[in-house]
């Protein structure tokens, strides 16, 4: 008997197929009860990016790929689509977005004519951009979709008086005492701050992520220096901390490349 010449990706989804058949876990998933786990693996593809280990990253795309394989598995057997649909439909918008590539179309009249073809299918220019994204992410994608109407702010003096504006407007709604409207104030400067952010070049998403970051080393020197002088983080005053945390922003050196 020849030697199978199945693909790996042919190998992949009688994989698939057998799970479904015999795993108890696998045959009790749902396209609703899968959404976590896609999400999770696509931020595990991107911190694998962020490490630079190549291994790593091999890895965690392989996790992503199960993904859509175990989606299209579940639409087969409910006679919705195959994997091959997904591929077919793929292979046909990459063609149909790239007439620069696989047409004569001149390359810089592309994007424009590609954002042109989808607004003429949706009633609104917002419509498309993901519910659930990430919120600083998803407040970012709806003002630059904004901004293409021209609804956008003309100078950088006008997002800092924005800015300025909702911050006394939380102040008024904290000396309220107004929970609800406290809420909506807080959401308005974030809106603000991301608009900031995109007015000046810089993904509002990465730039808490790297924050965040920070945040972390900075702490955790705290907690090495404290358990270096035999010291409880709760036993210190705040002052105490507070000069552990300048101390960690110049010892750790973070600046930007």
């Amino acid at each position: 008997m020849g030697k199978d010449k199945r693909t790996g990706f042919e190998e992949l989804l009688d994989i698939m197929g057998r799970l479904r058949r015999e795993c108890p876990w696998d045959r009790s998933q749902t396209h609703e009860s899968l959404k976590k786990y896609l999400i999770e693996e696509a931020y595990e593809v991107i911190d694998a990016i962020d490490t630079g280990n190549d291994k790593k990253l091999m890895d965690e795309l392989g996790d992503l790929l199960l993904q859509p394989v175990f989606h299209a598995k579940i639409a087969e057997e409910r006679g919705a689509f195959t994997i091959d649909d997904v591929i077919g439909n793929l292979i046909n918008k990459l063609i149909d977005r790239h007439p620069h590539v696989f047409g004569d179309a001149n390359p810089h009249e592309v994007l424009k004519n590609w954002e042109r073809k989808k607004m003429e299918k949706r009633e609104s220019i917002l419509e498309g951009i993901p519910k659930n994204l990430p919120a600083l992410m998803r407040s970012q994608k709806l003002q630059d979709k904004a901004s293409q109407v021209g609804f956008d702010f003309t100078n950088i003096s006008q997002v800092f008086e924005k800015i300025d504006e909702e911050i006394e407007e939380l102040k008024q709604s904290l000396r309220d005492g107004d929970r609800k409207n406290i809420k909506h104030e807080i959401g308005d400067i974030l809106t603000a701050v991301v608009e900031l952010a995109r007015f000046v070049g810089v993904d509002a998403e990465e730039a808490l992520q790297e924050a965040n970051n920070r945040f972390i080393r900075r702490f955790q020197f705290i907690e090495r220096m404290a358990k270096q002088k035999g010291r409880k983080l709760e036993d210190m005053s705040l002052e105490e901390m507070e000069e552990l945390w300048l101390l960690a922003k110049k010892e750790l050196e973070e600046k930007p490349p």
